[in-house]
């Protein structure tokens, strides 16, 4: 007979990850939510794929057609799309990368510096979430009229360049994740707090700051609430574009959703760009902490 060896631990380990393995619940539950979660982009394309006398017919069609191209080309003649479509790439990365910024320096000061009524002032923060963005639309407006902003995109910029949900956000971060000994060492070595900020505080907080840049940069890329309001029809965003093609009387739903597929394109591009160096900064910043 041939001796047999057996690593110390083998069993072990083998157990251990075929207990790890997801098992069919688990593979269900994710591609039922991946279903519902591309079903509307798949939605728009189908509709935004045939043309309005379609639209009417029953049942309904679930093949897509031969008109998205000739729809899409429609979309582009009818609205400022292109420039829309820059205002909306300009007003979307200047927000995201503000954001980032303040709501990380905030979060800076809130978890680890200490300074008189710092609790009841990130309570005062926080609590502004709860306050509807309607209320403060009409003395918004006031303001940016009497600035002489309406119509620009700086209105739509400035009253977003940081966000309550990003305060906090980081502040949690920043609270559970940099040591204090790190900034005490940073500031032996005779660093300023901006500096201590700048080689410390910020290269700790990427992940989340990665995350937050692009939350951000997703609510303000499909904004339309404030940018309809403060903007006109010669400088929108494209989703103030895409409006436009709603008439008085009549929706062609074919040539809306048709837009609406095309303005998703670019967030697309934007996740399968960023997606993976964004998830390996979150590992990195997870094993980190």
């Amino acid at each position: 007979m041939i001796p047999t060896t057996t690593v110390p631990g083998a069993a072990t380990r083998t157990r251990r990850s075929g207990l790890n393995r997801p098992g069919f619940v688990t593979y269900g539950l994710l591609g039922a939510f991946l279903a519902g979660s591309v079903f509307p982009l798949w939605w728009s394309f189908l509709i935004g794929s045939h043309d309005s006398t379609v639209l009417a017919r029953t049942p309904f069609p679930l093949l897509p057609g031969g008109n998205f191209l000739r729809n899409a080309a429609t979309v582009i003649d009818q609205v400022p799309f292109w420039r829309a479509t820059l205002n909306s790439i300009i007003v979307s990365t200047t927000v995201s990368l503000s954001v980032v910024l303040f709501a990380t320096l905030a979060g800076f000061a809130f978890a680890k510096l200490r300074f008189l009524g710092r609790g009841p002032l990130l309570v005062f923060v926080v609590a502004t979430m709860a306050v509807p963005t309607q209320l403060g639309v009409v003395p918004l407006f006031i303001v940016m009229a009497r600035l002489g902003w309406t119509g620009e995109l700086t209105a739509v910029i400035v009253p977003a360049m940081v966000t309550a949900f990003g305060v906090f956000w980081m502040t949690q971060y920043l609270r559970g994740t940099l040591p204090d000994e790190l900034i005490e060492a940073a500031r032996v070595d005779g660093a300023s707090m901006i500096r201590t900020f700048w080689h410390v505080a910020l290269p700790a907080a990427r992940p989340a700051a990665a995350m937050l840049g692009l939350f951000t940069f997703v609510a303000t890329w499909t904004n339309f609430f404030w940018p309809f309001i403060v903007l006109n029809a010669k400088n929108p965003t494209l989703t103030v574009a895409l409006q436009q093609l709603q008439a008085a009387y009549f929706i062609d739903y074919s040539m809306v959703l048709a837009g609406a597929t095309l303005a998703t394109i670019p967030l697309l591009v934007l996740f399968v760009v960023a997606g993976r160096q964004l998830v390996s900064g979150i590992m990195q910043g997870a094993v980190k902490g």
